[in-house]
């Protein structure tokens, strides 16, 4: 409501937004007490207060899901010694990696920190497995700590290298991913790799070395169960009641891979319920208000709309303050008003930011339609917050994308939770048009182009001098008097140069009033105009943009224009190539790490085949939890296709090495899958622990948080049973046909030797 100065800084490309703000806050303290009494300076938007927030929200889940994890260690061992042991693989590995994101370049972001947050739960899956193993071989096998340390740390070797390799393949494409998302998905997929290839080391290294010197051995005498923590009373039900299914499920694999298929194929339909959209809906305590008054309204009266608007949304209780710029778009549109409402910290208000939102669209905007004045409510929340979606209508006549857009608009307007429908194009400008009578005025003798310039100075202006003036440099400019070109009759009795004198230009030129567009905007040296809406929470930006593109193959385009989707909306498209290209990258990679660490073109299959398993129950955690697939949600779901598929390598390198002893399939493979049960409970609910921070939160960054962690929590708890028992499943049957497959060649060969031998000679 106070007359405001309003000075907008940007930083220079490149440089740390953190430490800009935080050195223009220093020099604006100190120039503040310099103002004269009754002036204050007051910063109203700040992006580093949503950077700190977030950053610190994440180094608090950092801290906790690192204790979490650690903690499930504890629940399963039983051991304080073994917690201690695998805890330390967390901080010594994030730790390390701070020296990739130095060398690298990269800031402490929201996905570099993001990056650290997940790899909480990876990074000590490697010592657990490792540890675990060690323990198995003191417990069972009766060795000492430092036998154990070496001999277990070799049997499970591998399996941990596997796991790693493969797991590095998926993040490392991430770095080479095109369009504008693929240049911040550098620093998340470099980070999440080298974080996991220093797990690998410190559980080859530290994590044996620290158990040769700290566990202690088994103790002599009792039974040979005692002091075995297989057969505590929190794991041996799980056990047992795993054997009998995975009994039971090796009786029956046609079922259990009946329901697998069933499964699989589940995905297409939970496909059409997901929404998707570009990024997350995050309440950052602020948002925008645009309005643009009728064609022709003065400053004042522009200015008079927009504090009406505010003095209606500052009667909202959870409203901080408002700042209105009237004419502050690059060109100085008098009739154009940009609102921004702050709002009250999150913690401070029980609504969020996008019931406010609704509130002000509905009770405040609406009604301002009636006056003929157009405005939207959007910003401060990504596709559902402003500008949702973009579609750009080019061609050579403004007349006729006027025609189009609004055939568009209409239709666009009837899509399900679009709000805010309206285009660029600003038609309905007065304006004045003098038409010059070439004959008359060739008669007294006025060139045109002297008719022209004298119309534009008295009219337009024009600036002649500068006046310079206690250090300061002022323009000066020429033009007539206000009352002597404020009308038609003024502008007429405007005297233009000629042969004879000057003369009245409305002795040689005609006058018609008209309208015409505010602003003409190209795009690629052709007319355009967009068509937006923003979006209701909740709505998928890929099913309106669906609905878009049908509505505009049904407005009759001409040969000459053609439309498109701009700014996040094309961007949505490309990222859903360039992640389906990096995940496609990653599935090749993994299968040629996993070939050459097992030596078999098939094991690699029957370990991959557990990765499409996975997508039904990542669209189900989504719809379940309320949650969108965007940018965040799809980072999620690679990194659930990377943790799950470690189950399966701990079971079929088990089950080789079994088989390799002499033991049959079907007893080797249920032999090794109860074997590593354990370790892949472990790694599993260490890794579902450290996600928990992301869900809990409801701060800054939150939606951001959950995109990520519901995902990945629910995709992995919901896979986990599934993947356990069809694994071995799979594996036996496998191993059934290679089998019958050297059978047949066997049988096969031996016919065609004795097709091909030479007939006995009788003595």
């Amino acid at each position: 409501g106070d007359p405001t100065v309003l000075l907008q800084i940007r930083k220079q490309s490149g440089t740390n937004t953190v430490a800009i703000v935080d050195a223009v806050k220093e020099r604006l303290a100190i120039l503040e007490r310099t103002l004269p009494a009754g002036y204050q300076v007051r910063i109203v938007r700040d992006q580093a207060e949503f950077i700190e927030a977030s950053i610190e929200s994440v180094q608090e889940h950092l801290i906790v899901g690192s204790v979490l994890a650690a903690l499930v260690v504890l629940l399963f061992l039983g051991n304080f010694r073994s917690t201690i042991i695998a805890a330390i693989s967390i901080p010594t590995s994030i730790i390390a990696t701070f020296g990739l994101i130095w060398y690298m370049d990269f800031t402490l972001n929201m996905l570099t920190m993001l990056a650290l947050t997940l790899s909480v739960g990876i990074v000590i899956d490697d010592a657990i497995v490792v540890l675990e193993n060690i323990y198995r071989f003191i417990e069972e096998k009766g060795m000492s700590p430092a036998e154990a340390a070496v001999e277990a740390t070799k049997e499970i070797g591998l399996a941990v290298l596997a796991t790693t390799l493969s797991l590095v393949a998926i993040f490392v494409p991430l770095g080479f991913m095109s369009g504008m998302v693929g240049r911040f998905m550098q620093s998340f997929g470099l980070t999440m790799a080298f974080a996991i290839m220093v797990s690998l080391l410190v559980s080859f290294t530290l994590t044996p070395m620290m158990c040769a010197r700290w566990l202690k051995p088994k103790r002599q005498g009792g039974g040979p169960d005692a002091h075995d923590s297989k057969h505590s009373k929190f794991f041996a039900p799980i056990d047992r009641t795993y054997a009998r299914m995975l009994d039971w499920s090796m009786d029956h694999r046609g079922i259990v891979a009946t329901l697998a298929v069933l499964v699989l194929l589940s995905s297409v339909p939970l496909m059409r319920f997901v929404n998707v959209t570009f990024l997350t809906q995050d309440d950052q305590s602020g948002f925008d208000v645009r309005a643009r008054a009728p064609e022709g309204t003065s400053l004042e009266g522009t200015q008079l709309l927009a504090n009406r608007i505010t003095t209606a949304i500052r009667r909202i209780p959870e409203v901080d303050y408002t700042l209105v710029t009237v004419a502050g778009d690059g060109a100085g549109t008098q009739n154009n008003a940009s609102l921004f409402v702050k709002l009250k910290p999150i913690e401070a208000r029980d609504r969020d930011q996008f019931a406010i939102m609704a509130q002000v669209r509905d009770e405040i905007v609406a009604p301002l339609a009636a006056q003929g004045i157009r405005a939207s409510v959007g910003g401060g929340g990504g596709a559902g917050g402003g500008g949702g979606v973009q579609y750009v209508l080019q061609g050579p006549e403004t007349s006729e994308l006027k025609r189009y857009s609004d055939l568009l608009l209409e239709k666009v307007k009837t899509i399900p939770g679009v709000v805010d429908a309206d285009t660029t194009l600003n038609a309905g400008k007065p304006e004045l048009s003098v038409r010059m009578d070439r004959p008359k005025a060739a008669d007294l003798g006025v060139p045109l182009g002297e008719a022209a310039d004298a119309l534009r100075l008295l009219v337009g202006g024009d600036a002649v001098t500068t006046y310079n003036e206690g250090g300061e440099q002022y323009e000066v400019r020429i033009r007539a008097e206000a009352e002597d070109r404020d009308s038609v009759a003024a502008i007429g009795r405007l005297p233009v140069p000629s042969r004879l004198g000057p003369v009245r230009l409305e002795n040689v030129a005609t006058f018609q009033r008209g309208e015409a567009p505010s602003d003409v905007r190209r795009l690629a040296r052709q007319r355009q105009v967009t068509v937006s809406v923003n979006l209701l929470p909740g709505v998928s930006q890929a099913t309106v943009q669906t609905e878009m593109t049908a509505a505009a193959g049904t407005i009759g385009l001409a040969q000459d224009y053609r439309g498109g989707f701009s700014g996040q909306s094309r961007e949505l498209n490309r990222t859903a190539t360039a992640f389906l290209t990096a995940f496609a990258l990653s599935l090749i990679f993994m299968y040629l790490v996993l070939a050459a660490q097992f030596e078999s073109w098939l094991h690699p299959v029957t370990i991959l085949l557990s990765l499409p398993l996975t997508l039904p129950f990542a669209l189900l955690s989504l719809i379940i939890f309320q949650q969108s697939l965007n940018i965040f949600s799809a980072l999620g779901l690679l990194v659930l296709f990377g943790v799950v598929k470690k189950n399966s390598i701990l079971q079929i390198d088990r089950a080789n090495q079994l088989k390799a002893e002499g033991l049959s399939t079907r007893d080797a493979i249920v032999e090794a899958c109860r074997n590593r049960l354990r370790p892949i409970l472990m790694t599993t609910l260490a890794f579902v622990a450290g996600m928990v921070p992301l869900v809990v939160t409801s701060g800054v960054g939150s939606a951001t948080n959950h995109a990520i962690g519901w995902v990945v929590i629910g995709g992995q708890s919901l896979v986990l049973v599934l993947t356990l028992l069809v694994t071995p499943v799979t594996y036996a049957l496998f191993d059934d046909l290679r089998e019958k497959r050297f059978a047949v060649r066997g049988v096969k060969w031996f016919m065609s030797r004795l097709r091909t031998a030479e007939p006995v000679t009788p003595l």
